[in-house]
């Protein structure tokens, strides 16, 4: 889908302009982002990507709601040191077979490692990218020279999330500055990959913090590639342990409104859709999301299963 030839972006959205568009009417601010969604889009066309965690475990970040972190030692997590190439790309293959079309790999490291774990990321990348895929992966905090050589290898897009807005962003995470992520989103954008970048909702957050975040989404130029709009899935053992579960339209309002001030990007449904009703996910889709993630996990927290998925799609399907 081509928006008319005098369509312009915007880059300048302000945090109050985005906090009105998100408390509209529901029904109006629906009604619009699936305008915006037509202009750019097939609304019939929903990307599945797969989803796998290569090295998990063992973090030395700090971030509240995730089970990897090496700060969280109430968690129960088996750490597993990164895969062989092999594994991921025999992974990769039957991820394929059951209809997805994006391989995503992440690693919980800080900061991308230099040497042969490096090297293997790159023969992972190469081999999905020749199984006919796109691949994204996420290594934590990357600099232009790793850049420039996933690049080589034929990555589509680097996955590197803000979380949230900058004011909320210090009572989740101590260890990495909103200035880093941000450094590394720049050396992403200057090697000319595709930035695949979003964030979380139901973290204890506001409306204001949700709007911070899609705000300095939308200034970027151009616009990320990728959206993920993840729903905070609260593991057990972790800081965030215990806090109640979003109701689904606020997810909806939360992807309408992403539609609307980044109506090019594609919009990820993400974490947290296992406990979304098959109607809610669907009233997601009609909002802008187009790409899910596929499979039974998302690197270590559960997803709906490839059956309930086809359920899903056989519902979005025309009648005969």
């Amino acid at each position: 889908m081509n928006a008319p030839a005098d369509f312009a972006l915007r880059h300048d959205w302000t945090t109050e302009e985005i906090v009105a568009i998100h408390d509209a009417p529901l029904l109006e601010l629906v009604a619009r982002a699936s305008a915006e969604h037509r202009r750019w889009f097939d609304p019939n066309e929903v990307q599945k990507a797969a989803l796998l965690s290569i090295k998990t475990g063992g973090c030395p970040e700090d971030c509240s709601y995730c089970p990897q972190s090496a700060h969280h030692r109430e968690v129960k997590l088996d750490r597993v040191e990164l895969m062989e190439v092999d594994e991921v790309l025999g992974a990769a293959r039957r991820a394929r077979e059951a209809g997805a079309d994006r391989f995503c790999m992440g690693a919980a490291w800080r900061q991308a490692p230099e040497g042969k774990r490096f090297d293997a990321v790159l023969e992972m990348v190469r081999g999905v990218r020749a199984l006919g895929m796109e691949a994204c992966v996420t290594l934590g905090m990357l600099n232009e020279g790793q850049a420039e050589r996933l690049v080589e290898a034929g990555l589509t897009a680097y996955n590197h999330n803000l979380d949230t807005g900058p004011e909320f962003y210090g009572e989740i995470i101590t260890t990495r500055s909103y200035e880093d992520r941000l450094g590394t989103l720049a050396a992403v954008r200057r090697a000319g990959l595709e930035m695949c970048c979003g964030g979380i909702i139901g973290m204890g957050e506001s409306v204001r913090d949700r709007a911070e975040m899609l705000q300095v989404l939308a200034s970027f130029d151009p616009h990320p590639e990728s959206v993920p709009i993840n729903a905070l899935v609260a593991v057990e053992g972790t800081p965030l342990d215990g806090r109640p579960p979003i109701e689904p339209l606020e997810l909806v309002r939360m992807i309408a409104t992403t539609r609307i001030v980044m109506p090019k990007s594609r919009v990820r449904l993400s974490a947290g859709r296992s406990s979304l009703s098959r109607e809610a996910q669907v009233l997601c889709l009609v909002a802008g999301a187009n790409s899910i993630f596929y499979g039974e996990k998302l690197l270590t927290t559960g997803n709906p299963g490839v059956d309930t998925d086809a359920a899903l799609f056989a519902a979005l399907a025309a009648r005969a």
